[in-house]
């Protein structure tokens, strides 16, 4: 195996431990949250609102969850372990040794796939003795998990590199990530809105994650199929691009 691919697995296997060594924080935490979120809005909003939506309330509900903890699980493990190197001042260790922009960005890309579907996973297995699980087509479902995990995935990245403190990750989730999770039809189908609501839904990218997501369930959607992996696919190459302009410019890392 050449040192290029050693240099990456040893990166790659490096996050992984990280979040793996402390499963009831970084993994079974979130299952539970779920799990209480699918049980507190189903007995909430689920016989009152059955009229909106081409199916159960709880088997509508389950897809935006599952994609609301891909989102969160994604962002939070990039984000988080680059302000702790930088706060523990250990962040030399990803830059010192002889590893490109490029590897570091795609490692850290795939340690967010890997956690946000580690999460996920968990999560469906709490919520499975209370939602009957369908599936439309698992092709879709795993592309829209992949990118939109791989795109919170360089969102954190960002962050990460800009933050100084818990304090701006903090603000960064609470102000940006969480509320545009619960903004994006998670639970509830954005035609129940008004139009001018509708409209403003359509400029938030989570809403086609899950919307998306949603479809490779249920078979229904709220926009066309192919318009939510237009944009995913473009928000990933824009994200993709700028991670490696900022890795590239040294910005807070290596000034």
């Amino acid at each position: 195996m050449s040192a290029y691919y050693i240099r990456f697995i040893t990166l790659y296997i490096k996050e992984l431990r990280r979040f793996t060594k402390i499963p009831g924080q970084t993994i079974l935490a979130p299952a539970a949250t779920t799990l209480l979120f699918m049980i507190i809005f189903s007995t909430a909003i689920g016989t009152s609102r059955n009229e909106f939506i081409v199916t159960d309330f709880k088997t509508f509900l389950f897809p935006g969850l599952i994609m609301m903890t891909i989102i969160q699980n994604a962002f939070m493990n990039n984000s988080s372990s680059l302000l702790m190197s930088k706060v523990q001042g250990n962040i030399v260790d990803l830059l010192m040794p002889p590893i490109s922009n490029f590897q570091i960005i795609v490692t850290f890309i795939l340690v967010g796939i890997t956690r946000g579907l580690i999460v996920a996973m968990a999560s469906a297995i709490f919520m499975s003795p209370f939602v009957q699980i369908e599936t439309y087509s698992f092709g879709i479902i795993l592309f829209f998990a992949v990118f939109s995990s791989a795109i919170l995935s360089l969102i954190g990245l960002l962050t990460g590199i800009w933050a100084d403190k818990w304090d701006h990750l903090g603000t960064v989730d609470n102000f940006i990530i969480i509320p545009l999770s619960f903004l994006s039809g998670t639970f509830y189908s954005i035609k129940v809105l008004p139009e001018f609501i509708q409209n403003l839904s359509l400029f938030n990218p989570f809403f086609y994650m899950i919307d998306g997501f949603r479809y490779g369930f249920i078979g229904s959607s709220d926009v066309e199929l192919m318009v939510s992996m237009q944009i995913l696919v473009i928000c990933f190459i824009i994200l993709l691009f700028f991670s490696y302009f900022v890795l590239q410019s040294g910005y807070k890392l290596r000034h």
